[in-house]
């Protein structure tokens, strides 16, 4: 089967009797171009260990397996879980997981990856990032990923901007953010509402010295402080720190300034 065949895959689907999951967020992507730009995307020249995650019927799988990757991928649906190893012609370097990638993650299932590269599921693509990223240093080298428009924005976004979150500030303690390039709607089966972008996602290792317990604050102040992000820092936490910014207004290394500085303050309590 072709998969970047929009009849094919829709054929294949109605002849199997199975009907796309929103609640997984099953969106195939069924464009050559678009598969293209994230296999280029991944800057991976030799050969890999790659940990792929929501891999459907595989086309990113196939894709990742012909340039000589080895590839692990965590699929939850068992129907395509079961079917994706021989569709593909049970291919020596492929592994499947069924399962479901947040669970596995917390296991320890996807440590020690050079790479992931995947087409995230719609609904639970930033859990899954998030939840990968606390399980540093056995985190990826590289990440390419395909999200919705707006959840990329959000990981890139720096401060002061409107779509500065929670996300941008966790991934951006241990990665660079690049957003490659948009992929419109009409490019996956089913269509989603929105557009989506494949974003590559570099470790810069500036932070791999940082003290657990400094990260753990950080992660916890930004975490409180987006709950209020229209508060003013001063409010959210009072009598703790005195500023009018807001929580988008602060770099990570403004996070990181009021983490270490309460982090040791807390220390020298003990």
């Amino acid at each position: 089967m072709n998969l970047t065949s929009p009849s094919q895959v829709k054929a294949w689907c109605i002849g199997n009797g199975f009907h796309p999951n929103r609640t997984l967020g099953q969106n195939f992507l069924i464009d050559r171009n678009a598969l293209d730009a994230i296999l280029d995307a991944t800057g991976l020249d030799a050969p890999a260990r790659v940990l792929e995650i929501g891999p459907g019927l595989g086309v990113l799988t196939e894709g990742l397996l012909m340039r000589g990757h080895a590839v692990t991928a965590i699929e939850k649906d068992p129907v395509l879980a079961d079917r994706l190893a021989g569709a593909l012609g049970s291919p020596p370097g492929l592994t499947v997981l069924k399962g479901d990638a947040l669970d596995l993650i917390k296991e320890g299932a996807c440590d020690g990856f050079p790479a992931l590269v995947s087409n995230l599921p719609y609904q639970a693509g930033t859990r899954i990032l998030l939840e990968l990223i606390r399980r540093v240093p056995s985190i990826p080298e590289t990440m390419t990923v395909l999200v919705q428009t707006e959840v990329a924005e959000r990981l890139a976004a720096g401060p002061g901007s409107k779509t500065r979150g929670l996300a941008g500030v966790w991934m951006q303690l241990d990665y660079d953010v690049a957003l490659v390039r948009p992929v419109k709607a009409s490019c996956f089966w089913p269509r989603p509402e929105i557009g989506s972008m494949v974003v590559r996602l570099t470790r810069h290792h500036r932070n791999d010295a940082l003290p657990a317990a400094v990260r753990d604050m950080l992660r916890g102040l930004a975490k409180q402080a987006f709950e209020h992000r229209r508060k003013q820092l001063g409010t959210v936490f009072k009598g703790v720190v005195e500023s009018t910014a807001r929580a988008e207004d602060l770099s990570n290394d403004d996070w990181l300034g009021l983490a270490e500085a309460l982090a040791n303050e807390k220390k020298v309590e003990q």
